[in-house]
């Protein structure tokens, strides 16, 4: 990370704004703010079928009040774990949505590795290219389902917010791809929202990834959101001034 260089995060947070917010108001996006909030919480089962994106309002509130979040909190574990200090040339970033978490840990790295993301969106896919481009990160992003994904070469490895959107079998499969990743040296970072009902199979995977030398934590960063975002977490009902999130990583240097 270059320290000396303005914060690529707050240039990409007003991009966005030009990007997605011209043809709607304050209150249309906070009425989807509120919307996604419920549908995160409550309502699981259609995040699988694609309901984050369903229309332009949903959209525009997932790119640019939820992944800016999603964006800093991702910062904030790379920072904790020093998983910026990896060696690698590439980042893998399953189930990539809107590109936040391929970018957050990239921008950390020194020197930038190139990303390769996947997800099986396809307004997600064009909206990870447009971030990784506004972040000045070469990247390549495929419309590919996780689900059927092979791992291959030996990238380091980000997934957040995406196994808890997997059916069980396909947890399975992706959690031996992990281990046989981190084997080869892969450095591997998986990170899921703190909430236990909501990741019903974290305590599973925990046993698995600290048998071998991995770690898990649990994470609350005090933050002072930009203002933009925090007009939107109070329009919308919500308090954001803490992030919290659940995180297993495995560093080479581990195993």
């Amino acid at each position: 990370m270059d320290l000396n260089r303005p914060d690529p995060f707050l240039r990409w947070l007003g991009a966005l704004e030009q990007r997605h917010l011209t043809g709607l108001n304050f209150q249309e996006v906070r009425r989807s703010v509120q919307a996604l909030s419920h549908l995160y919480v409550e309502r699981r089962n259609r995040i699988e079928k694609g309901g984050v994106f369903d229309g332009a309002g949903k959209r525009a509130a997932f790119a640019t009040f939820f992944a800016p979040l999603h964006f800093l909190l991702v910062r904030e574990i790379v920072r904790a774990l020093d998983a910026g200090g990896a060696k690698t040339r590439e980042i893998l970033d399953l189930g990539c949505g809107t590109g936040i978490a391929g970018a957050a840990w990239a921008l950390e790295m020194n020197p930038v590795p190139r990303i390769t993301a996947v997800d099986r969106n396809p307004w997600a896919v064009r909206e990870a290219k447009w971030t990784c481009a506004a972040m000045g990160l070469h990247a390549i992003v495929e419309l590919k389902d996780v689900d059927t994904f092979r791992i291959e070469r030996k990238p380091a490895i980000v997934a957040a917010f995406t196994i808890n959107e997997l059916a069980e079998e396909a947890r399975g499969r992706i959690l031996k791809q992990f281990i046989s990743a981190a084997h080869r040296g892969s450095p591997v970072l998986v990170i899921e929202p703190i909430a236990r009902q909501l990741t019903p199979w974290w305590q599973d995977w925990s046993r698995e990834w600290t048998a071998i030398g991995g770690r898990t934590d649990e994470w609350r960063f005090p933050v002072e959101l930009p203002q933009q975002l925090q007009l939107m977490d109070k329009a919308a009902g919500l308090d954001h001034r803490e992030l919290t999130g659940r995180s297993l990583w495995f560093a080479p240097s581990a195993l």
